[in-house]
């Protein structure tokens, strides 16, 4: 078991240096060709750091373990709405933008509940045509929020990412090289990491649903985590809220409709009734916490902490 789990966290270091690499490579690359910044923020970036979870449920959907996929997503879309933001809202209080409550906010919950409708029919699958379906919203999202974006003269301080990662770099060959590697990072890591999270499952006796709404769900929410964490010691909450949101709607729409255009993902019963349930729940309860004074604090973050603190243990129990 010592084995899996040395493999598990080099999975997991070598997925999260191969997103940086790749998004460092494709965004120098990007700008290299004249796109905007703006635009290089809202896609290129926005994709690359998505990209360990993407490879991750591409794996997991390939090796037969769709648990492990939708786990890994379901899984990180609670965690980053009730321990991220329920630990950043402990250390310092995050003002609510008004765009977090009229646009962040409804996409977010729209989408959750598009994906609770389609895994609740019949098949309780999600397959190429819905997959197509997530593709195409996500495309229709990104497109308003760039025309949004530019109208308010916004630039890349409202994007969660560092400066430095998408200034143009002057060397071709550099760039070329943190894509290949950055690629090369994404591929093993995922391999090793699923591999690793489908063994320890085996050794544990337990579900891969579990392993994937737990280890998998937190590992990849572990730099979410930690820049809100500095985020918030150095009191640059203002954005952390919107930034959650926006990476659950990419989850769901980006990750898990590109994953079922490659394979259908079959979702289990227990996924449906109570993982997406409780999404759902986290989701909704976010709304009454921005508008109560639109601030995020200490209550606000002991509330969001007691409830990822009981799901996680009703899951593991």
């Amino acid at each position: 078991m010592l084995f899996n789990i040395v493999l598990l966290i080099s999975g997991l270091f070598i997925l999260i240096l191969g997103g940086d690499f790749l998004v460092r490579g494709a965004s120098n690359m990007a700008l290299r060709a004249h796109i905007s910044p703006l635009v290089v923020g809202l896609t290129v970036v926005a994709f690359g750091t998505s990209a360990p979870e993407l490879l991750i449920s591409i794996k997991a959907a390939l090796a037969g373990s769709p648990d492990l996929t939708m786990g890994n997503v379901v899984g990180s879309n609670i965690c980053n709405l009730a321990l991220v933001l329920g630990v950043t809202s402990l250390i310092g209080v995050i003002k609510v933008q008004t765009d977090s409550i009229k646009i962040d906010w409804p996409v977010t919950m729209g989408s959750s509940i598009l994906l609770y409708l389609v895994i609740k029919g019949k098949e309780a699958t999600i397959d190429t045509y819905e997959g197509v379906l997530f593709i195409v919203l996500l495309i229709i999202y990104t497109v308003l929020i760039i025309r949004k974006s530019r109208k308010e003269n916004r630039a890349l301080m409202d994007l969660d990412t560092d400066k430095n990662t998408i200034q143009a770099s002057s060397n071709l060959w550099k760039d070329l090289v943190y894509i290949i590697g950055g690629c090369a990072g994404l591929y093993f890591g995922s391999d090793w990491f699923v591999g690793g999270a489908q063994e320890l499952a085996l050794n544990l006796g337990v579900s891969e649903r579990v392993i994937g709404i737990t280890v998998l769900a937190l590992g990849t929410s572990l730099p979410e985590l930690v820049t809100a964490i500095v985020a918030s010691i150095k009191k640059e909450t203002d954005l952390a809220l919107g930034n959650l949101m926006g990476s659950n709607i990419f989850n769901i729409l980006s990750i898990l409709g590109i994953t079922s255009l490659i394979k259908d993902i079959h979702v289990s019963k227990a996924i449906i009734e109570q993982d997406v349930t409780v999404m759902l729940g986290v989701t909704l309860l976010i709304l009454p916490l921005m508008l109560y004074k639109r601030s995020l604090g200490k209550l606000s973050g002991v509330i969001l902490l007691i409830v990822y603190t009981v799901y996680t243990y009703s899951v593991i129990s």
